[in-house]
């Protein structure tokens, strides 16, 4: 493992090298960077606001330190999204039970399309689609035949808003919306199209403005090398005009490079890319949300709204998972794009959160998100 550590940290934050005298959550931290086999590996974790950052891989480190490259979080987007709904609803810019296809037909498609009970997407409402239970597929059935001969690069870059949107008021889903759990990237990207048509801007404008503004996330972006936020090193900028790099994604041999995802139509599913510590700064939020300009947003999202499996032991907030862990429970969500992987989570009880990030898209034997989960279930 090639060890990274930047000097002058800011206040309150450790960033470990990988041979140095450490704590014991820097210890644990390390041994997961370890474990994982990719070109570039960051853990960042907090614990009542005080960070350590632990960076590894595989591969050189870049210029400026690991920690500060912006990553893929892939479907880890979707809490985001979620954040979103419900910033949007105590705003009461939209009702939780409002159908989405009422925001979003237009003179050019069906209004109020299928609303007979249970038929058609006018039955799907937005928590239908943020819950993934409104009964729609993974992906739209016409995605496939244009995404194949791009499957590994850029499977999602053209499939465009108009066409989702259009696949969603066409849709005829196999089960009433409310009764079935099915994970859907289509359902949260018509979401975030919905929330977006509501506020009469993309659904990307609207998150910018309600959720990275208010939270400072200057280091996210939602889109490959967009332009985000001041220069960390003080040197201009970093780039092709942006303050902040893009992390470069390999495919599961950890070898090839993997262009960055250009998520089409999914983006609110999946766009998000952001330092290690604007993930921190994300979760802490969610961890204790006082005080935050989002703080009854962050506090609503945080709730159990629903339970399946067996037994009905899986458990859901409005967009994490939730699971009991030593200290109580904890909220987490794990995401891959073609190049990249990244695990988010946090523990109110212990004002834990925990970001892990790295840039190789595994296959089997994933132990970015195992190591993270195993991390985030143990703090006590």
């Amino acid at each position: 493992m090639t060890p990274t550590r930047r000097q002058d940290p800011p206040a309150g934050t450790a960033h470990t090298a990988l041979g140095d005298r450490q704590e014991p959550a820097a210890a644990r931290l390390a041994a997961a960077v370890r474990a994982v086999d990719a070109p570039d590996v960051v853990f960042a974790y907090s614990r009542h606001g005080r960070r350590t950052v632990v960076c590894g891989g595989t591969g050189p480190p870049p210029p400026g330190g690991r920690e500060h490259l912006r990553y893929e979080i892939g479907s880890a987007s979707k809490v985001f999204t979620g954040l979103l709904l419900a910033d949007q609803i105590l705003r009461h810019a939209v009702d939780a039970a409002q159908p989405a296809a009422d925001l979003l037909a237009t003179a050019d498609g069906p209004t109020g399309a299928g609303r007979q009970a249970g038929a058609g997407p006018g039955a799907v409402t937005l928590t239908h689609l943020v819950t993934h239970t409104s009964g729609l597929p993974r992906l739209p059935h016409g995605f496939y035949p244009q995404a194949l001969p791009r499957w590994s690069t850029q499977p999602y870059a053209g499939y465009g808003t108009a066409r989702l949107v259009g696949a969603f008021l066409r849709a005829r889903p196999p089960h009433r919306p409310g009764t079935r759990w099915r994970y859907s990237n289509f359902g949260v990207s018509v979401l975030g199209h919905a929330l977006g048509a509501a506020a009469g801007c993309r659904w990307e404008d609207l998150l910018t403005r309600q959720v990275l503004r208010p939270l400072s996330l200057d280091g996210t972006g939602l889109h490959p090398q967009e332009p985000t936020g001041h220069d960390p090193f003080g040197q201009g900028a970093l780039g092709q005009g942006a303050f902040w790099r893009d992390a470069v994604g390999r495919r599961a041999d950890g070898v090839r490079v993997v262009p960055g995802l250009e998520a089409g139509g999914f983006g609110p599913a999946g766009a998000v890319r952001a330092t290690p510590g604007d993930l921190l700064t994300f979760l802490e939020a969610h961890a204790d949300p006082a005080g935050s300009p989002l703080e009854a947003a962050l506090a609503a999202v945080g709730h159990p709204v629903l339970r399946r499996g067996g037994r009905q032991r899986e458990e859901h907030t409005l967009t994490w998972f939730r699971h009991p862990g030593a200290a109580g429970p904890f909220c987490f969500h794990a995401g891959a794009t073609s190049g990249q992987q990244a695990f988010l989570g946090f523990q109110p009880a212990t004002g834990t959160a925990l970001a892990a990030v790295c840039t190789r898209r595994f296959r089997r034997g994933d132990a970015l998100v195992a190591g993270a989960y195993a991390l985030l279930a143990a703090q006590s």
